[in-house]
């Protein structure tokens, strides 16, 4: 199961970025965030452990100034994801080693929506004229998410 439907992935990538897509790169875009989202919560165990809880909090989570910055421009779409989509997502994945409290599990949605905004938005960024991106503008767009996140 994705960690979001095909047509809320489409309303998002349109509000978000001016993106058309169909539903064959819906997959590829819904593993990047997938991979992503849980990169993320991986770190906020790291730092749970180098602070000596055995619960990750939003704080461990590394949410940097730009992401913060995309987060509200999510908020301000008004489209919302389901907490329980995300969780079932997670709990496809290997388990973390640590709970996350429940604040933290209140903000997966917004968390999950923001990385669907800043990848939409690097898809525009690499190719601008395009309204439906390619494969390879999709796993360009991921690479870059790799290396800075």
């Amino acid at each position: 199961m994705a960690i979001v439907g095909v047509s809320k992935l489409e309303a998002l990538m349109r509000k978000a970025a001016s993106l058309d897509i169909d539903k064959n790169k819906a997959k590829e875009i819904t593993d990047i965030v997938e991979k992503k989202l849980y990169d993320l919560l991986l770190i906020g165990e790291r730092n749970a452990s180098y602070n000596a809880r055995d619960v990750i909090w939003e704080s461990d989570v590394p949410l940097t100034k730009g992401f913060l910055e995309s987060l509200q421009k999510f908020k301000n779409l008004e489209e919302e994801i389901a907490v329980k989509d995300v969780l079932d997502f997670l709990a496809t994945m290997p388990p973390l080693k640590y709970p996350l409290e429940a604040e933290l599990e209140k903000k997966l949605p917004e968390i999950t929506g923001t990385l669907i905004y800043i990848l939409a938005n690097l898809i525009k960024s690499i190719s601008p004229d395009t309204r439906k991106p390619s494969s390879e503008d999709i796993e360009k767009a991921g690479k870059v998410l790799d290396l800075t996140m």
